[in-house]
């Protein structure tokens, strides 16, 4: 199997669907409440984080089994396996409802799978081995987490707010372009890393030539980067 790697949007407002509540699950919902989902969990039990996720009210919850008719409107399926008999009731109706729709662990049941994945703030990587060894995608995650740390949140994080003052400074675009080339081939991001955000900020500034750069743009020192240093 060969994968083609997206990066879905807009489930805000899609019906996206969880089914179980074990640890792995927990994982997942995590992850699909941090981009907004609207999700809805089927589970008899959920874990002590997932229990209070649903009592905050993050995601409807079904206090009960999988049952024929669950998935209709939905766009979004992901399932922990359980009986032979159920995975295959809840592929047929993902496939009826025309889901995206995972089985875990249980590629024939599958028509997507979920990649592995690192996260800082506008940065997402994702990673997969196309089923063939989830654990390594899992490993190599938790190796590539120590490389792309918060200073990258913080980069992005500049970089997009400048976005507006470097189409005002440079309207045509050849030049705005070899700015921005400028700006993330410079040392930025490495002055970022080690804290010197002040002399970050000033190359920034020098390179874009905007007059004045948004309040986004701080010289302080975050917590995250200092547990760096």
């Amino acid at each position: 199997m060969k994968p083609y790697p997206i990066f879905l949007v807009g489930l805000d407002k899609k019906h996206c669907i969880v089914i179980g509540g074990s640890h792995e699950a927990e994982f997942k919902v995590k992850g699909l409440l941090e981009v907004g989902a609207n999700l809805t969990v089927i589970a008899p039990h959920l874990t002590d984080e997932l229990q209070d996720l649903a009592d905050a009210g993050e995601f409807v919850w079904f206090a009960r089994d999988y049952r024929p008719g669950d998935l209709k409107g939905a766009f979004f399926v992901l399932a922990e396996r359980f009986t032979p008999l159920e995975d295959c009731r809840i592929w047929a109706e993902g496939l009826h409802e025309n889901c995206l729709v995972n089985v875990m662990d249980d590629i024939p049941r599958c028509n997507y799978v979920a990649g592995s994945v690192i996260r800082q703030g506008p940065l997402t990587i994702s990673i997969s081995t196309s089923g063939a060894a989830p654990a390594f995608s899992v490993r190599l995650r938790q190796k590539l987490q120590a490389e792309f740390g918060p200073e990258y949140k913080t980069y992005l994080d500049w970089l997009q707010s400048i976005r507006p003052g470097m189409k005002q400074t440079h309207k045509h675009f050849p030049e705005r372009k070899k700015r921005w080339y400028e700006v993330v081939d410079s040392e930025i991001l490495e002055l970022i890393r080690e804290n010197k955000l002040e002399e970050a900020r000033d190359l920034l500034q020098e390179i874009t030539e905007i007059k004045e750069l948004p309040a986004e743009v701080e010289t302080t020192v975050d917590s995250g980067l200092l547990a760096l240093v």
